[in-house]
């Protein structure tokens, strides 16, 4: 019984040390969502949206979206590239519970994902969310859906980010 219980604690600090390992996300791949990194005013139709904050988390290789929109709206996801299935993938979740799960890549200065979930009538709808990486800093997200395979689309959302500028720094009073 002493032999085992020395295996195991033996065992341990390795399995640990392994466990604490970093996961490596030095594949390019992995950051070509970089470009909508940042704290957004959105936009739509000219109108405010909402605000939406998109941090890199976990070393960099997720990166956290939190959603806020002015008619009360709010939802989180996260975004990152799975090398295994070798494309990117977002879980998204309403405040309400509702989950949305997309997956595709980065091309041509955009990223496109897609995937399908259902209506309020149980029927199927594809999504599709393409988010533009515009040469000005901004960035277009258009979300489209389709209730007959692709065959058509209709626009869900068409907002435009602009980056938050950094509050100003407090006047130093004391230089008097």
């Amino acid at each position: 019984m002493k032999s085992f219980a020395l295996a195991i604690c033996l065992l341990l600090p390795g399995a640990a040390a392994h466990a604490q390992t970093p996961a490596s996300c030095s594949n390019e791949r992995s950051h070509e969502f970089d470009f909508w990194i940042g704290t957004w005013d959105v936009t739509a139709n000219g109108e405010t949206a909402g605000t939406n904050s998109i941090e890199p988390i976990l070393d960099g290789c997720v990166l956290q979206e939190t959603w806020s929109g002015t008619g009360g709206s709010a939802g989180s996801s996260f975004n990152f590239y799975n090398p295994q299935a070798k494309n990117w993938q977002q879980f998204w979740v309403w405040r309400n519970g509702t989950t949305l799960e997309l997956e595709g890549g980065y091309a041509e200065g955009k990223m496109v994902l897609e995937g399908e979930s259902q209506d309020r009538e149980g029927k199927a709808v594809l999504n599709r969310i393409t988010w533009y990486d515009n040469p000005d800093g901004t960035v277009r997200q258009h979300w489209q859906v389709s209730k007959d395979a692709g065959a058509s689309w209709q626009d869900a959302f068409d907002g435009l980010y602009t980056k938050q500028k950094p509050a100003a720094a407090p006047a130093d009073s004391s230089s008097n």
